[in-house]
Parts: structure tokens; sequence; C-alpha cells
């Protein structure tokens, strides 16, 4: 069956501990690798005798508290460390530089079932799936971090999925932004023909300060000075910069063939990270919550992309 047959709605995940650091250029909330690795974690976990595959997830941040510390307001940000205890001999062990973060979160995940037989099952034994649900993901990792707590756990069918806008509030719900990548990549170009989509990634970051001079009241005075401060995402909502998947940069290696490969036992391959652009969109603002799920999508060209509504 190729439709989507029940949403599992886990709701206010308390996680502590999840890794800030999303990626080479970016920080603050979790990369989505660390999402859809944990829905595909729990989905191998399934133990019942039913055929389900858990296609994506939405995403709705209800609080986001990263740990890190400055001295003054007009200080950089920096990381909070925590000191590992000393090894068997005495010594004490090296910090290694890490970001955390601890958020409540809610996640919308899809499941299609095999066949008929499997929408039986879950419709008899809905609240003992959503039981081992509950169990099984506060034992496992979340993006990097422990999960303490799930207020609820509820199966939804297909159709009612927008009813779940009303209890995934309040909470903002990461959307794809990259129409706006191209639209101010092409903005800065025809200031700059040279200027690339990483020159727009870097400026949605960035804060203009413009000074502008208004009329003077009295002649013999000088006219004074307004600061105006600008950014290219001024009206285009909550903008950030997202990592959005892997782009390979070696041939595939056999099993076995890498060396220090965390999972020998498959193919491996060299890759970096590829960066677009998110929106945090607030549940209400959305038409409907279809085209709100991530999804891998293994292409051609040794893309692995990471993107909504992928077929």
């Amino acid at each position: 069956m190729s439709d989507i047959d029940y949403y599992l709605h886990i709701a206010q995940i308390k996680v502590q501990a999840a890794n800030a650091i999303s990626g080479p250029l970016s920080y603050g909330f979790p990369a989505l690798t660390g999402f859809l690795g944990a829905v595909h974690a729990l989905e191998r976990k399934i133990t019942f005798p039913v055929n389900l595959t858990f296609d994506g997830v939405l995403i709705a941040s209800h609080e986001c508290r990263v740990r890190r510390y400055r001295p003054n307001a007009f200080s950089d940000y920096t990381f909070n460390q925590s000191r590992n205890p000393i090894k068997k001999n005495g010594t004490t062990p090296a910090i290694v530089e890490e970001g955390k973060v601890d958020m409540t979160i809610s996640l919308v995940i899809p499941i299609r079932c095999e066949d008929f037989d499997d929408q039986d099952w879950l419709n008899d034994n809905e609240q003992e799936f959503c039981h081992w649900i509950n169990q099984a993901m506060q034992q496992q990792r979340m993006t990097g971090g422990s999960v303490f707590g799930i207020k609820t756990v509820e199966l939804i069918s297909a159709e009612n999925l927008d009813q779940l806008k009303a209890r995934l509030a309040p909470a903002f719900i990461l959307m794809d932004a990259r129409q706006e990548l191209i639209e101010i990549t092409e903005q800065l170009q025809q200031q700059s023909p040279d200027a690339t989509a990483l020159d727009a990634l870097l400026e949605t970051a960035i804060l203009h300060h413009v000074p502008e001079q208004l009329p003077a009241k009295d002649k013999d005075k000088e006219q004074p000075v307004q600061w105006k401060t600008t950014s290219v995402k001024h009206g285009r909502g909550w903008l950030v910069p997202i990592p959005v998947g892997y782009q390979s940069i070696s041939p595939v290696y056999e099993p076995a063939s890498m060396q220090h490969s965390r999972a020998p036992h498959y193919p491996s391959q060299y890759v970096e990270t590829l960066y677009s652009l998110g929106r945090w969109i607030f549940p209400y603002s959305l038409n409907s919550l279809d085209n709100a799920f991530w999804r891998m999508n293994t292409g051609e060209n040794g893309l692995y992309l990471i993107a909504q509504n992928v077929d």
C-alpha cells in the first residue's frame, strides 16, 4: 500500500544534553539526521507480528535551551563544558569541546502498513503499541541526548492529520525554505555577480546597521543621524540555516575496507555536509501538515538529501 495509513504522534518529548552542533557551520537545534536516525532505530526495534514502515518525521519544537554562557552582553557565547571523571591512573582527561542543548519536542511519524492485516492489527492493539513506543523511545538516544519523559503517544488516522495542529501548539514546526535561499542568492547576484548560495546563507546571519540623515530642524545645526538595522530575512519569516544531508566526495567502499568505520559491516563513503535554509512556522500558519514531513531521499549523483515533499 502506497498511502499513509496512520500518524504516530509522540507529544512533548523531553530531551537532555542533545547535540547542539548540527553541522560544521551551524549550531543550536540538532540536525535533521538525528531525528530521522532515531525514528529509523525505533522502526527496527518493532517486535510485534506486523509489517510497518515509518515514513519520515514532522518536527515541532516547544522549547530549546542551548547550554551556553557569556560574561556580559557584548561577549561572544561559549558552550558550557563538563569535566569528565578522572582516569584510573588519577590523571585528568582532556576536555573535548562539545555543545549540548535541552529541548522539548513533539514528533509526528507517518506509518505505512504493508497490507490490510497490518491495519487490523494496529486497530486491535493500538493501546499496546503506543505503550511500547513510549517505553522504547525512552530507552534509546535522541539526537545524541537522553529522553527523560514523554507526555502522550497516540495513533491518528490519516484523514484526521490536520486536527493535530491544536495538539502541537504552542510550538514551531521546522519547514523547508530552500526557495528563499534561491531568491536571496539571486538578490545578492544583482549587486555582485560572483555571489554564491554560501554568501546568501551567511547573509541570513548578518545584521546591517545603516546610518540615515534626518532633516535638520535648525538650518544652523548639523543634520541628525538615525541608525537603521536591516536584514535580508526581513519579511521572510524566521529563517535558520540547517544541514539537509550529505554529498559524496569519494566512491563507495566495500564493507570492512574503510578504517575506523562505525559500522564496518556496511558499505562506506566519505561525504560533506549540504546546507539549506529552514523556517520555523507556527502550526496554524500552515494550510496543511501534509507537507511538513522530512524524508531521506537517496538519489543519484551521490546525494543523501533530506527534504520535504519527497515521493
